[in-house]
């Protein structure tokens, strides 16, 4: 969605001929978006991974780190800096996106990291890999404004999936609320127990709203940057009170492996912080949506 959307929405007719339909009959596997760096982190602005233009071949050096699926993909969208960062107008200028066979991809380097996660992510490094100029995606220096259309979808799609990750917390605690007993009662006959569970509920189902809402406009091609960011704040924020809820519902059973509780409270956290943080959702609104002066 956020990743083959940008070839979709932005590519050459050739790249779409030659990877479009074999990605929709799942002849190509997944695909990866490398676009953060140890570095620069949210800052994309500053990233550091360069592309040098020699004849008719782009040289990338540099790192980028937390990629996901790198190793079960064949294909992956890459920012890179190809105009140096001292020499352009706006810092949002002269970054371009490429198309990144990772089958044929030589001087890439694949580092699995370890997380706290069930999520395959890795550490790339690139060292004078060659692109042709035929894997540059739209127009040189304007790749910027193509990855924060990705972006959008991101957010939307990592909202909806918190928004799962809710209704799956509401569900289980909603169940051992109403099967545990303790002093001869079912636990989700006091009100300290429902009530946690009800306001989950509501939060979940409320976010759930703005989701479909950043996704209608999304698909109508509408722009959609505020109702993304916020899809995505609401919904993370639902789902981490959701598990909150249920782990506390569940008690020491919550930190079971057995019940999966604690598995799913661990992978919800992520997203108080990825794919972008809380924080700068509220930076975004306050300047953007609010017009207040910028923050940083």
């Amino acid at each position: 969605m956020y990743t083959m959307g940008t070839l979709l929405r932005h590519g050459s007719e050739e790249q779409k001929r030659a990877y479009l339909p074999k990605i929709a009959s799942g002849d190509l596997r997944l695909q990866a978006f490398a676009v953060t760096e140890p570095e620069a982190g949210t800052d994309t602005t500053s990233i550091k991974t360069t592309a040098t233009l020699e004849g008719d071949h782009y040289l990338v050096n540099g790192r980028k780190i937390y990629i996901s699926r790198v190793e079960q993909s064949d294909l992956m969208i890459l920012l890179a800096r190809t105009t140096p960062l001292e020499k352009v107008e706006k810092r949002t200028a002269g970054l371009s996106v490429f198309l990144v066979d990772l089958r044929e991809a030589e001087g890439l380097t694949v580092r699995p990291r370890r997380v706290m996660m069930n999520n395959a992510t890795s550490e790339l490094v690139f060292e004078n890999a060659r692109l042709s100029r035929d894997d540059i995606i739209g127009e040189e220096g304007e790749g910027f404004r193509y990855i924060i259309d990705g972006m959008n979808a991101e957010r939307i799609l990592i909202a909806a999936e918190c928004v799962g990750d809710g209704r799956w917390f509401v569900e289980k605690a909603t169940e051992r609320a109403a099967e545990r007993e303790v002093f001869g009662r079912p636990i989700g006959k006091n009100q300290g127990i429902q009530f946690p569970i009800a306001r989950s509920y509501a939060n979940v189902e409320a976010a759930s709203l703005m989701v479909r809402k950043a996704t209608s406009l999304f698909d109508r091609g509408e722009p959609c940057g505020a109702e993304a960011n916020l899809a995505k704040l609401l919904a993370a924020d639902a789902s981490w009170e959701a598990a909150n809820a249920a782990l506390q519902t569940f008690g020491g059973y919550g930190f079971d492996a057995e019940y999966d509780v604690e598995r799913k409270f661990r992978e919800t956290r992520l997203y108080q912080v990825a794919p972008i943080s809380t924080n700068l959702i509220l930076s975004y609104v306050a300047e953007h949506v609010l017009g207040l002066p910028r923050s940083f």
